[in-house]
């Protein structure tokens, strides 16, 4: 392809979220030359993308911090490594040598690396649609919310029982003129602390209910929603927020010869894949046991970047020691 260009560094960590952020900053602590890739335009991953103002309490040293704050100052640290940043490019085929892999991204570019270090989250994702009211994409109906101020003085109704469903009616609450929750189990998916909030807030909470319709002339103004005893109520809303998950998919990564488990890659105790130079962690990762939480990604890219500088670097100390000694 013309203009392509071949990068050549210790480490190329593919995904720009927080453990791939966090990666990077301790590649450069262990004084490994390191590129950092991702598809999006920006760093912060799922984050920064999909819950930029969403309230984050199991990261060590912040009692609660927003979801760009932690990606702005994973950033500003990871640019103590002095990385080479190739965003909005994906990463395509990977050749395996003895003393390295290649990397080629959908631009043509090729990143010739000592060790690649797969931090890419869920991989890509898209949002499992509404039943019904499709139509209404973007005219009422959404399925993220990226700036919780956009719904401010709204009746919104949010779809759904797992940690964005409640994050984003507990959020909405103080903003929105009215927030109502339908969940189409009595139970709910998310943290216990976010169903206590819940339970305490003014959010009004229908369950078991669905959506059994979405109307209005221009823009969503109307739906209906129908228990599963058969009740309908209409509830008159001007924002429907439907966070019902989303399907992952490891795109290009997924023809890497990867051993996975239910979509996830399967690691060893060094983070190491099946292959002797790829390593993966953060949620992407999995071995027995495995905890996803933003904190364990951070201590996952530790651990990997270590033995990748062991790796990469014959001779080196598999531990460094601590930052403050420097």
């Amino acid at each position: 392809m013309s203009g392509a260009t071949t990068y050549d560094v210790d480490l190329l960590v593919v995904g720009a979220g927080p453990t791939g952020l966090y990666a990077t900053y301790y590649a450069g602590f262990r004084d490994l030359r390191v590129a950092l890739l991702d598809a999006l335009p920006e760093v912060g991953g799922q984050v920064a993308a999909l819950y930029p103002e969403k309230a984050l309490y199991d990261v060590a040293g912040f009692p609660a911090v927003r979801g760009q704050e932690l990606v702005d100052a994973l950033h500003e640290q990871a640019r103590s490594a002095d990385p080479l940043l190739l965003l909005g490019r994906t990463a395509v085929g990977l050749e395996e040598h003895e003393d390295g892999v290649e990397v080629r991204t959908d631009t043509g570019d090729t990143i010739r690396a000592g060790a690649v270090l797969i931090t890419a989250g869920i991989g890509s994702f898209t949002p499992r649609e509404l039943p019904v009211g499709s139509e209404y994409l973007d005219r009422g109906l959404r399925y993220f919310v990226p700036r919780l101020a956009e719904l401010a003085g709204q009746d919104v109704l949010v779809v759904g029982g797992g940690d964005s469903a409640l994050d984003w009616a507990l959020g909405l609450e103080p903003i929105a003129r009215s927030v109502t929750l339908v969940h189409r189990r009595p139970q709910f998916r998310a943290h216990e602390r976010s169903v206590a909030q819940l339970a305490a807030s003014t959010v009004e909470v229908l369950t078991p209910y669905e959506v059994a319709k979405v109307s209005g002339a221009e823009a969503v103004e109307e739906v209906v929603v129908e228990s599963t005893a058969g009740d309908r109520r209409t509830l008159e809303v001007q924002a429907v927020v439907a966070a019902l998950g989303f399907i992952a998919d490891l795109g290009p990564i997924d023809g890497w010869g990867l051993e996975q488990h239910r979509r996830h890659i399967l690691v060893d105790r060094t983070m190491r894949t099946n292959r002797q130079r790829v390593f993966a962690a953060g949620d992407l990762a999995h071995y027995d046991g495995k905890v996803k939480l933003i904190s364990i990604g951070f201590g996952e890219a530790a651990l990997a970047v270590n033995h990748i500088t062991a790796l990469v670097r014959p001779g080196s100390a598999l531990t460094p020691g601590h930052s403050s000694d420097l």
